[in-house]
């Protein structure tokens, strides 16, 4: 289908991925409106791309080896054991990904947006009002415009989504934990060879450690730990159970020592100077929560990345399916000959896809978080045994094939 304009709400990862699909598909005018007045680019949270989905995206044209990554090849499993530096290893598994840093890789994807469309940086959107004909949006001066169509990429709490389903239908759920994540400058090497991601697991919780790249520095260390926050009144009130984040400087002192007691407590120590030593500046806290949708689109309206779905970060795919969303959206622009056609073929494609990946990550969090097993007792065979029957995969898994295989 050619022509029509097409508002995306939301210029992140999701957000450009979403504007490169439409204007591709043949939209007239692509306008992206992005809250953030600053360079996204400088955000530094790591994120990584199976290697086989990275082919995928790769020849779907939306990422290059341009952007600078790490690879990463096996993932070790620990658990303290007395003063030994690394831990005792209790498993190893193939885990073929690339490392990313969050900001790079947005980069990427900003400059494949074509000059063409408009991406307007500071500008929120309050409020979405669809009708037959297309979508009008409420800007936060007062202002408003109007689209032929509208791509919500406005993230865990989207004002699109909300515009399509009641709260009851797409409200985020709080599951329980927190996701504390950081930086910290580079380390020995001769301690943690190259390629390696370590997990380090402890009763109630894991944290998952790997390289990022660092064009400064060369490799940063990315971090994020998964656990319970502790009972109130140290734990998260209910403003923050809702929060899409606590960044740095909210953490606040009885999150941040809770923290920093469970690391000395369960870490072996260099992976616990590894987290200890991560300026302030780099960490914080994300709740975990599960999204989940009746449709990815609705009339002219369709949803994208973590604004149609928000699986648990334990899946490793939301830039995945973000990008994987455009693709499909992409596909389905290029084939349709109207909005309808267009519309329906990316809901029939992507909102199965999205149900899958929230109720996998909801496995993983109940099996690594909430009902941790005994892990010391494990060894090699008894971890890849509770791994297969886990997420169903082959030994070492592919975190999740089921939420990062297309198929």
């Amino acid at each position: 289908m050619r022509g029509g304009s097409v508002a995306v709400v939301g210029g992140s990862i999701a957000g450009c991925a979403a504007a490169v699909a439409v204007a591709r598909g043949g939209a007239g005018q692509v306008t992206v409106f992005e809250r953030t007045a600053g360079a996204l680019r400088d955000r530094g949270v790591g994120i990584t791309l199976q290697r086989e989905r990275y082919a995928e995206l790769r020849d779907a044209g939306y990422v290059d080896d341009a952007v600078p990554w790490l690879p990463i090849s096996r993932r070790v499993w620990s658990v303290r054991d007395g003063d030994a530096p690394l831990g005792r290893t209790i498993a190893t598994q193939p885990f073929h990904f690339r490392a990313y840093s969050w900001g790079t890789l947005w980069s990427g994807l900003r400059r494949r947006v074509p000059e063409s469309a408009r991406y307007r940086s500071g500008t929120a959107v309050a409020a979405v009002e669809p009708d037959a004909e297309g979508a009008t949006l409420r800007l936060a001066d007062g202002s408003t415009e109007r689209f032929d169509a509208v791509v919500g990429a406005d993230g865990y709490r989207s004002a699109v989504r909300a515009a399509l389903f009641p709260e009851s239908e797409g409200a985020p759920r709080y599951a329980g934990y927190l996701a504390w994540r950081g930086t910290s400058p580079p380390v020995d090497t001769a301690l943690w060879a190259e390629g390696d991601c370590h997990t380090v697991v402890f009763p109630g919780g894991h944290c998952m450690i790997y390289r990022i790249p660092d064009p400064v520095e060369g490799h940063r260390v990315n971090w994020v730990l998964y656990a319970a926050p502790p009972e109130p009144p140290g734990g998260p009130d209910a403003a923050t159970r809702t929060a899409a984040c606590l960044p740095p400087g909210r953490l606040g002192p009885a999150l941040t020592a809770y923290l920093r007691d469970l690391v000395t407590r369960r870490f072996a120590p260099f992976w616990a100077e590894c987290l200890l030593r991560s300026p302030a500046e780099t960490m914080f806290a994300q709740p975990i929560h599960d999204v989940e949708v009746p449709a990815y689109a609705a009339g002219r309206v369709l949803l994208t990345g973590d604004a149609a779905t928000v699986a648990r970060p334990h899946t490793g795919g939301g830039s995945v399916k973000a990008l994987q969303d455009a693709t499909a959206l992409e596909a389905a622009w290029r084939a349709g000959d109207d909005w309808p056609a267009v519309t329906g073929a990316y809901d029939a494609d992507r909102t199965a896809v999205g149900r899958a990946m929230v109720a996998l990550g909801r496995r993983l969090g109940r099996a690594q978080v909430q009902e941790t097993p005994d892990w010391s007792a494990m060894g090699e065979a008894e971890l890849d045994a509770w791994w297969r029957e886990l997420t169903g995969a082959g030994a070492g898994g592919t975190l999740g094939g089921v939420a990062l295989d297309r198929r």
